[in-house]
Formats: structure tokens, sequence, C-alpha cells
């Protein structure tokens, strides 16, 4: 029995050994899906847009078409145009005095240099309020007066933004076609908020609304008030004198005149 025994123990040694070696020489088991158990790439995400210079989403690129970058426009900081004369513009009313005008560059940079660039070319100056809707707007800017003209540089893409359409806020005129301001800009009387992201609002009367609120009313106006001068802020151009900022006033139309026959006639039933 003991003679029997021990090749069996010896054999199953044998197989022990047989087995370690193998178990060593075998590759590890594999582990579960490094696609799935890694964490996902940080995305770099660029930083919000500031709230005046809202941006349209991006439109999702399809699967495999890398993504256009759209033009980077520089943001600027309130400290870098509110109060500053680059950014201001003085309008000088035939309703007796000027206004002053906020700029915002931020929300309408090609807007705002329109203005600016009609402005220092004296194209503005002479201009009437060619219609005037009581407690709506006051528009200007046709040199025609007719509400079919503009200047002789190309129309403007929209710079449609969240500015609010408050009162004292300036805003371009346009046709039909969201691309197709030029020269012409209204003033509002009372807000309209209905107006917002639908017309390109790039700036506010912060002094002088009281003469805004004297421009003749009509459509057209029988007599339009004008823009006597426009000018950028930090050309320092003198407020034209007295004289200029006035404008004809329509003369009192008489009540026809009363006969002595006409008061002596008998009523006539």
């Amino acid at each position: 029995m003991k003679s029997s025994f021990r090749p069996l123990v010896l054999t199953a040694m044998a197989f022990g050994l047989v087995g370690t070696a193998v178990a060593q020489d075998a590759p590890p088991a594999p582990g579960p899906n490094p696609e799935q158990s890694q964490p996902a790439p940080p995305v770099e995400t660029p930083p919000p847009a500031p709230v005046e210079t809202p941006t349209a989403p991006a439109p999702a690129a399809a699967e495999g078409t890398p993504a256009v970058e759209a033009p980077a426009v520089p943001a600027m900081t309130p400290d870098q145009y509110i109060n500053v004369p680059e950014y201001m513009l003085n309008i000088d009313l035939s309703t007796g005095g000027r206004i002053v005008v906020q700029l915002y560059p931020n929300v309408a940079p090609n807007h705002v240099e329109r203005l600016k660039q009609l402005a220092r070319a004296g194209f503005y100056d002479g201009i009437k309020f060619h219609r005037v809707i009581d407690g709506f707007m006051a528009q200007t800017g046709d040199p025609t007066a007719s509400g079919q003209g503009g200047s002789q540089l190309p129309d403007l893409k929209a710079e449609f933004n969240p500015t609010p359409h408050l009162r004292g806020t300036l805003s371009m005129a346009r046709a039909e076609s969201e691309d197709s301001a030029n020269s012409q800009f209204f003033i509002m009387l009372q807000p309209r908020f209905s107006l917002d992201r639908r017309y390109t609002a790039f700036g506010r009367v912060i002094s002088g609304m009281q003469y805004v609120d004297a421009i003749h009313k009509g459509e057209p106006p029988e007599v339009m008030s004008r823009m006597v001068q426009v000018s950028v802020a930090a050309d320092n151009k003198p407020i034209p004198p007295a004289s200029m900022l006035t404008e004809a006033v329509p003369a009192p139309v008489a009540a026809p005149a009363v006969t002595v026959d006409e008061l002596n006639a008998p009523i006539k039933q």
C-alpha cells in the first residue's frame, strides 16, 4: 500500500509544478475596457460672452467635421466707451439745443463706426426729421427727407442685440431686409420693446431729451425739425449760435372773417 501511494503523491506534485509554470507564463486576465473605465478628457470651452455682446449659437457640426471658429470680435468693457468722447455724439437740433448721445460699440461696433464716419464727413448736418410719430419715435438720416434716401456707403449687416428700445434709445431704420440699414436712424420718444432684436440699437440720449420732445410731429411734419450739426464729442465742435438753432413756425390759420350781413342773416332751419 505504501509503495503504491508514493508514486501518486509524486505525480500530483509534478502536475502542481507544471500548473504553476503555466500560470507564470500566461498573460494577466484582461481588465475592463479602458475606453469605458477612463474618465473623458476635459473639454476646453470658451468663456461666456459678455451680456452686452450676444452671439448666435453656432450650428452643431456634423460628426467628423471640424467646427469652424467664428471671427473674434474684441469685446469692450464699459470703461472703454462709457463717457469716452470718442464714443459719444453731439447732435445740435433746430428745436433749440444740443443732445448728447452715448454710443454702444460693445453691441453694434459697425453701426457706431458708420455713424461716426458720416458725422465726421458732415453728412448729417442739416438733415431733417421726416417721420415723427407722437409717443413712438422721430426718424431722420435721409438727405432727401423722403424716407427713401441714404448715403453712398454700402448697407450694413444687422447687429441685432438685447439693448432695449427705451425712451431716448437710438436705433437704425431699415427696409424689409434685415441687412439694409445705411444712414437713417430713429430716436425713441417712448419705450417700444417689440423692436428689440429686430432693429439695431446703437446708443441712447443721455442729456437734452427735451429738445427731442420738441421735434415737430407728422408723417411728414408740416415743418420739419432738423439736425443743424452732428459731431463726435472727441472733435470738440462748439454748439452753433442760437440763431441757427431755430426753425420756422407754421403761421396759424386765420379764421374766415365774418361780415355784418352774415351776422344779421337769419338762421336757416
